[in-house]
């Protein structure tokens, strides 16, 4: 067997984390969202007048009207089921999918998504406790459909009886606040130079999100501010010797020629 003679900073770097204790903690992390939308519950009244202020707020911002997204979508049956289908089925398991990838191949990069995931979804269920929010399809000022319950498929039941999911946590978006990490995470993982491609993900996440009036722009842009904030606390992993740049080193002087005697 091979001895490792990399320095020890290096060889930790692609030591794997057990993945027993990962499994509890994205368990334990898994718990504490599942309380907070026990949490919430009773806050609907506050959700929708808090629903209103939103929209109010983003209208003197002069932000885009969400419904102009909508309206895209709504042109097209192949468009508005292909969001509602992005919407139901790409947020968790590309997400997994990622986790899985690098807790494999990149040990290093993992532990430092992982704490950032953490950190932003804390944040975020913070903020859902301290601001229930309706999301604009159950706003009627905003004029838009719930277009999971009108096309399909939709992942939410009866906001009255439905326990499996917090319906009036819209900000901030976390399908917006996970793309975008994900994405950054591919970015610093990976060395190919196209992988600035995968801020293709957030992007089209954002635009599903307010299309099917799922989130508001604001939702998004918060997400992207505490992610922002999450990856500036959170430093990734620094390259290791064997993927840092080599640099020329000095050359070694030339002896001075001796005359001839």
């Amino acid at each position: 067997m091979p001895l490792d003679v990399r320095p020890p900073a290096e060889q930790a770097a692609d030591r794997r984390p057990p993945l027993l204790r990962e499994l509890l903690l994205i368990g334990a992390l898994y718990t504490v969202y599942r309380l907070g939308r026990i949490a919430a519950e009773g806050h609907v009244p506050r959700a929708f007048r808090n629903a209103g202020d939103v929209w109010q707020l983003e209208r003197f911002l002069h932000l885009p009207d969400e419904d102009d997204v909508q309206r895209v979508l709504l042109h097209s049956d192949l468009l508005i089921h292909a969001a509602n289908a992005f919407y139901a089925t790409v947020h968790f398991p590309a997400t997994v999918l990622f986790l899985v990838w690098t807790y494999w191949r990149r040990p290093a990069h993992y532990v430092w998504i992982r704490r950032v995931l953490t950190a932003l979804t804390g944040a975020g269920l913070a903020l859902h406790l301290l601001l229930p929010l309706a999301p604009p399809r159950m706003l009627d000022v905003t004029g838009l459909i719930d277009t999971a319950q009108v096309y399909g498929p939709t992942v939410y039941g009866d906001p009255d009886t439905d326990s499996l999911s917090n319906q009036f946590a819209a900000m901030p978006s976390l399908h917006v606040g996970w793309a975008l990490t994900v994405a950054v995470g591919l970015i610093a993982a990976t060395r190919s130079r196209w992988r600035w491609l995968w801020l293709l993900h957030p992007a089209v996440t954002y635009l599903v999100v307010v299309g099917t009036a799922n989130h508001y722009w604001l939702d998004g842009i918060v997400a992207i501010a505490l992610t922002g904030a999450a990856l500036l606390l959170l430093r990734p992993p620094g390259r290791t010797p064997s993927d840092a740049p080599r640099l020329p080193g000095p050359r070694a002087p030339i002896p001075a020629s001796v005359p001839a005697s």
